[in-house]
């Protein structure tokens, strides 16, 4: 029998280390979404607008595409080699495959330089995810560590685009390389000092014997609950994504809005999302009660997904976008949080599973989103089909709060054994 040895939490510095790196691939990516389609048409040399919707799509679906084929594999080297190393070359990486973006001369060369940063962004979250798992000496810790992960996650979500337009809109950026090199390297500056931190700051192994302690056991059905909640994951994020598309080429096409304005449309849902996560799982809610959040939040996104092309006005559409992020926010980290509850050894393999089906649905999404945009078949198809995702998750929602029940009391269980240590301890 493995000897139970109490945990020792990351330290503080460790601690804002990994979630600067979380940080690093947010900002990253939403420092490319609104100056997406002015790249493609320099590169396309076209302002045809089937032509700027199809390769905005694809490129948005070719990024999370490599997410998906990648995480599961790096969840599982972190399981065997360690979080450390794992979530250091995927920062390097990714610094590295943006400098892509702004070299690229061809649109072939732009698709390979998204794959490559989707492959090396695919190391991170997983092993970041279960780097705190390892760590977690009681549920409620690693529930508010899991929450501070989201808040920067969305919080690059908010401060890529924001930045992007801004700095696209200065004066001085207009004179380097087509106006984009200056958004770039800003990303890449923080992706690379965020590498440099983990690897100073967070500890080499993963201390796998010790950590398992707080979660071994596992409820029935366990595989059957995660595929369900990676299912949850895809629908969501196939429906958001498909939404980002769709509004940043009504935004571009229909509504005549420049770099700076689309950058704030993706900064407000990155904002709400950031205030959601926030909350979900602070002291002010109990871990365990987050499985009933499920199904509101898939209905709020559908909502939302139904107000945007009936909005008449800025002020209706700003409140539709703020009900699809607060949404999404509540079901991306509920999802997360309950993945990796009943594993053992293979919580990285876990997340990856739940990271690569997040992307599958952000792949998906972004090319139908791009292929649907001026489609006559559905009115405003992008954001009807995107409603008809989400709402088909919520009915698939609705009976998994008491399938997590087993997990409930392993939850329970682990607060009750944090509460003791931390007697024991004083």
């Amino acid at each position: 029998m493995t000897e139970q040895v109490r945990l020792q939490p990351l330290s503080i510095r460790a601690r804002f280390a990994l979630l600067l790196g979380i940080f690093a691939v947010a900002v990253g990516y939403g420092i490319v979404m609104p100056i997406l389609p002015f790249v493609i048409e320099r590169l396309a040399m076209t302002a045809d607008a089937t032509t700027l919707s199809r390769h905005t799509g694809f490129l948005a679906g070719v990024y999370a595409l490599a997410i998906f084929l990648f995480a599961p594999a790096w969840g599982r080297v972190s399981d065997q080699r360690g979080r450390r190393p794992v979530i250091v070359t995927g920062l390097v990486g990714f610094a590295i495959t943006l400098g892509i973006f702004v070299l690229a001369d061809s649109l072939p060369l732009l698709y390979v330089g998204r794959f490559l940063a989707g492959l090396f962004a695919a190391a991170v979250a997983p092993a970041a995810y279960a780097l705190v798992c390892d760590h977690a000496p009681s549920d409620e810790w690693r529930a508010h560590r899991f929450a501070l992960i989201n808040v920067a996650g969305a919080a690059g979500s908010f401060a890529g685009p924001t930045v992007g337009g801004m700095i696209l809109q200065a004066r001085f950026a207009e004179a380097i390389a087509g106006r984009f090199t200056s958004p770039v390297v800003a990303a890449v500056s923080v992706a690379l000092a965020a590498a440099l931190a983990i690897q100073g700051l967070v500890p080499a192994t993963a201390q796998r014997k010790d950590s398992e302690m707080a979660f071994a056991a596992s409820a029935p059905g366990d595989r059957e609950l995660v595929l369900r909640l990676c299912g949850l994951m895809f629908v969501t994020t196939a429906a958001v994504s498909a939404f980002d598309v769709g509004l940043l080429l009504r935004g571009k096409q229909v509504l005549r809005m420049d770099a700076w304005q689309l950058g704030a449309m993706f900064a407000e849902c990155g904002l709400v999302m950031l205030f959601v996560q926030a909350i979900v799982f602070s002291p002010l809610i109990k871990p365990q009660t987050t499985r009933w959040f499920l199904t509101p939040g898939l209905i709020a996104l559908t909502a939302g997904l139904i107000a945007i092309p009936l909005a008449s006005s800025y002020v209706l559409t700003s409140v539709g976008i703020a009900v699809v992020a607060a949404g999404a926010g509540l079901v991306y980290p509920i999802v997360t949080y309950w993945v990796p509850l009943g594993s053992n050894g293979t919580r990285g393999a876990d997340l990856g599973r739940v990271t690569a089906a997040a992307s599958l649905g952000q792949a998906l999404g972004s090319t139908a989103g791009g292929l649907l945009f001026d489609a006559l078949i559905l009115p405003n198809a992008v954001f009807s089909s995107a409603a008809l995702m989400a709402l088909a998750g919520a009915g698939a929602s609705i009976g998994l709060p008491r399938l997590l029940m087993p997990r409930d009391r392993i939850v329970r269980s682990n607060i009750r054994a944090g509460s003791e240590n931390q007697k024991d301890g004083a």
